[in-house]
């Protein structure tokens, strides 16, 4: 489904090439001296503004590609972190170093490594405050990727992990955190991607003076100056509605 915004973006280049369609028919009393109000300027106006709309559906799709595709590539992280756990554990790996991996795989699926007892209701009632906590859970994608590559390091550096099943080998994991971070990157750049193509779509459609809106107020002023206030003309450009800028 299309976003109210996007909609509203759309609908405000329909309405421009409504008044283009108007001042065309006006035929030749539609002379403005002012270049930008010209038909040739207001025909050129929408293809650009028609050309950023479009712009801005392909940098959405890429962008909706993107996490798609990183979203996939992530799914299986917490279970096979807690595979690698088991794995660690069923060698003779030093406690401490097993005890790393726990701590970090805590992080992986959010967990805290101890959980805050926080005070009974009765203890509320006669006034105890609260445990005030700040967020461990740190389960962003750059977090993820961070955590996990901090479990893979740890068990690249314990000679005893040598598991059997291809899927928790370090090569086998080192292999798939590249592509966790490829996968991450590659929607970064996608959002840096939308946002620029938004960026110049809204100079386009809203630019000071130069902009769609700007150049359509003109367009109808110049049509108010030309047939008069009362005018049949002046009423069919006055009853198109250009919305003020949507939000993105």
């Amino acid at each position: 489904m299309k976003s109210t915004s996007e909609t509203g973006h759309a609908k405000n280049v329909a309405t421009f090439e409504d008044l283009i369609s108007f001042c065309t028919a006006y035929g030749p009393p539609f002379n403005p001296s002012k270049a930008a109000l010209k038909l040739a300027a207001l025909n050129g106006l929408l293809i650009a503004a028609n050309a950023s709309l479009q712009s801005v559906k392909v940098a959405k799709t890429a962008y909706d590609n993107a996490t798609n595709a990183r979203e996939i590539a992530f799914k299986p992280v917490r279970v096979l972190a807690t595979k690698i756990v088991s794995a660690l554990a069923a060698t003779e790996a030093a406690e401490q170093t097993v005890a790393d991996v726990k701590s970090t795989n805590n992080k992986i699926q959010g967990k805290r490594a101890k959980a805050i007892v926080q005070p009974d209701a009765k203890a509320l009632a006669a006034g105890a405050e609260p445990v005030k906590t700040a967020s461990t859970s740190q389960q962003s994608y750059n977090k993820l990727v961070d955590h996990f590559a901090q479990l893979v390091a740890t068990l690249t550096a314990e000679p005893k992990y040598l598991p059997n099943e291809a899927e928790l080998k370090v090569a086998s994991l080192n292999t798939l955190l590249a592509d966790l971070r490829a996968k991450n990157t590659a929607v970064i750049n996608a959002t840096t991607a939308l946002s620029n193509a938004r960026i110049a779509r809204d100079k386009t459609l809203y630019g000071e003076t130069t902009g769609m809106l700007d150049v359509a107020q003109g367009v109808k002023l110049y049509v108010k100056s030309l047939f008069g206030t009362t005018s049949a003309q002046y009423k069919q450009v006055s009853a198109l509605k250009l919305l003020s800028r949507p939000n993105n």
